[in-house]
């Protein structure tokens, strides 16, 4: 299982519709928003790395949403064998994966 703390930014007049959309998310649980700084604190729940990295992708897909970061991560084994950061990570808007972490 993979458990991430996820902060989420909007304009303040629509972090309740941003929270309705992340509610929809599977295993997305909106946790706590403030409505005049725009933000909301979520988790994303995933079996596996691969689902959580197609979760985190959704939500900053988001109408509205204008940024979404990864404040804490937690995983159990879940039978991925993870090398590296995954590929999809690198290749999502304004993330940049240190050269260091990418399998060569």
């Amino acid at each position: 299982m993979n458990i991430s703390g996820i902060s989420v930014s909007t304009r303040p007049e629509w972090v309740e519709s941003v929270a309705q959309s992340l509610s929809a998310i599977k295993g997305v649980e909106v946790h706590a928003a403030d409505v005049r700084a725009g933000k909301l604190v979520v988790t994303l729940e995933a079996p596996t790395v691969s689902a959580e990295v197609e979760g985190f992708k959704r939500i900053r897909a988001l109408p509205h949403v204008v940024a979404a970061d990864l404040v804490q991560h937690y995983f159990e084994e879940d039978g991925e064998i993870i090398h590296a950061i995954p590929d999809d990570l690198d290749t999502l808007e304004g993330v940049s994966v240190p050269d260091a972490l990418k399998d060569h």
